[in-house]
Parts: structure tokens; sequence; C-alpha cells
């Protein structure tokens, strides 16, 4: 047996690759990669390498093996993920996995915004497939916010459409660490976690952290929709992509994204990582 992490040399997957070492024989993880080169870093930490691709279902035969944990990282693709994640799925069942984790988005079948539908599909697959499972609905990362500072920096200013709706974000490594509990303890099977950070802020917020952390003045320039999606393509954003950050924004500003379960610190043990934090080590990084 072994605990599987598809899309291992991704932002998100690397991050479980390595909060699983910690606590894990290296010859008991296997990552599920499509560039052996990529992963080449991986393999020389002891991890196998098991190269497959989601677009091509017959290399995903030996991906899976009987009695392993597999983590199912969803494909970064919109508007192919069920495709692929069904093509996984399938492999899983065939090979008689004894967990199958899967990465879906904060509300689960609650979730009525473009971003989660193919997440909410992918959900029933597994649960018609009868495979043992564990959902990882997984809100939204701060990192979302944090990576697009130098817009931010340069403008002075943080633009979208969201209102006064508030964000309970975390890091990656907080989510990758609730992925890695998931995967080695005990008691979740069957189990739905709605994972998210402990304290929810607005955009107004925010800007104000990026203020206190570049000593610039930041402003929070809230904008109709349809101008947001205007000033998204117009920074080289495909036009779908766009509309998708769009809704998002329209579904923080309902309150789709403020949830704070808790499921997320309790998985860890330890509080989520303070907005604060990860936005003083960003503008640091500029």
């Amino acid at each position: 047996m072994s605990i599987v992490v598809t899309g291992a040399t991704g932002e998100l997957g690397r991050l479980v690759i390595d909060q699983l070492l910690t606590t894990t024989p290296a010859d008991k993880i296997a990552a599920v990669v499509r560039d052996k080169e990529k992963a080449a870093g991986l393999a020389a930490r002891g991890v196998e390498l098991r190269i497959a691709d989601y677009d091509r279902p017959e290399t995903l035969t030996g991906a899976f093996r009987a009695g392993d944990r597999v983590l199912l990282i969803s494909g970064s693709e919109v508007g192919s993920r069920v495709r692929q994640h069904t093509a996984v799925i399938g492999a899983a069942k065939a090979a008689g996995v004894a967990q199958l984790a899967y990465t879906g988005v904060l509300g689960g079948p609650e979730a009525d915004f473009l971003l989660a539908a193919e997440h909410k599909v992918t959900e029933q697959l597994i649960l018609d497939s009868g495979l043992p499972y564990t959902f990882l609905r997984n809100g939204w990362y701060t990192e979302n916010y944090t990576a697009n500072l130098a817009p931010v920096l340069a403008h002075g200013a943080v633009v979208a459409n969201a209102g006064d709706g508030r964000v309970a974000s975390a890091t990656r490594a907080d989510y990758a660490a609730a992925a890695a509990a998931v995967l080695t303890g005990e008691g979740h099977l069957g189990k739905a976690y709605e994972l998210s950070g402990d304290v929810a802020w607005s955009l107004t917020e925010y800007a104000a952290e990026v203020a206190k952390a570049s000593g610039e003045e930041i402003a929070h320039n809230d904008v109709p929709a349809a101008a947001h999606q205007e000033i998204l393509v117009g920074a080289g954003l495909p036009a779908d992509f766009a509309a998708i950050l769009v809704d998002v924004d329209e579904a923080i500003r309902r309150g789709l994204l403020a949830g704070t379960s808790g499921d997320l610190a309790r998985l860890i043990g330890r509080p989520t990582t303070p907005l604060a934090e990860t936005v003083a080590a960003a503008v640091a990084a500029q």
C-alpha cells in the first residue's frame, strides 16, 4: 500500500508531498506525474514516480494499486476537469484503492458559482463509484491574491467586484497539511470537510494589510462586474477565465467563501496561517 498524490508537481501537490515526508517513509509515497524530468526532485528524495496523464486514460492503468490511499488533486484546466476526473476515478476503482480523497470546493453541493460546477459533478461521480472517499472542500487560497501583488502595488489599488464580501482564506501549505492528515490518519472515510481559514476578511482589510506591509497607499476599488470583466480581459486574461473570476467575486459578495467551520484548523492541529503573515511575506518577496 502506498499513499499516492496525483498532480504531484503542481503547487499544491508538491506541498502535500513535503508534508507527507515529515511523517511517512519516502518509499511509502508515490507521485503521479506527467513529466518524469519535472519530478526528478521528488525521485531524488525517494518518492516513487508513476507516470500518467489525466488526458490519456490508458496511462492511468498502472497509476494506482489495491489498497492505495489516493489524493486526487483537481485538474487545473477548467472545462476539462469532469472528463479528466472520470478517467482517474475509473482507474482508482479498477485498482481497488482503499481511499480516494478529492480536493473540491468550499460548500460542495451548495456552491452555486461557475468554478464549483465541475467539482460538484466530480463529487457525485466519486459517490456513484462506491469508492471509499474523503472530500476536502478547499476554500480560497490566500495566494490567489498575493500572487497578483505586482499590479496592486503598481496601481495602488485592489480592484474587484466582491463588495464588502468576506473571504476565509488559508495558505496552500495549510490545505496541504490537511490533505496529508487525511491520507495518513484514520476515521476520515465517508467524510466531507469544509476547509477554510479561521478568520474571514474583506478586500478593504486585505488592501490595508498590503498598505501596511509595503508602506504604500493601497485602495480597495469595488467596480461593477462588467467593468471588472473588461479590466481583466484588458490585462490579458482569456474572456472565459475572466468571467469565472468575476463570478467568484459575486459569490464572495454573497458570502459563499466566508464560512469558518474550523475543520481545517482541527485537521492540521494548529491555527490557519493569518492573512497578515502571508501578505507580509509576499510583499517582501517583490
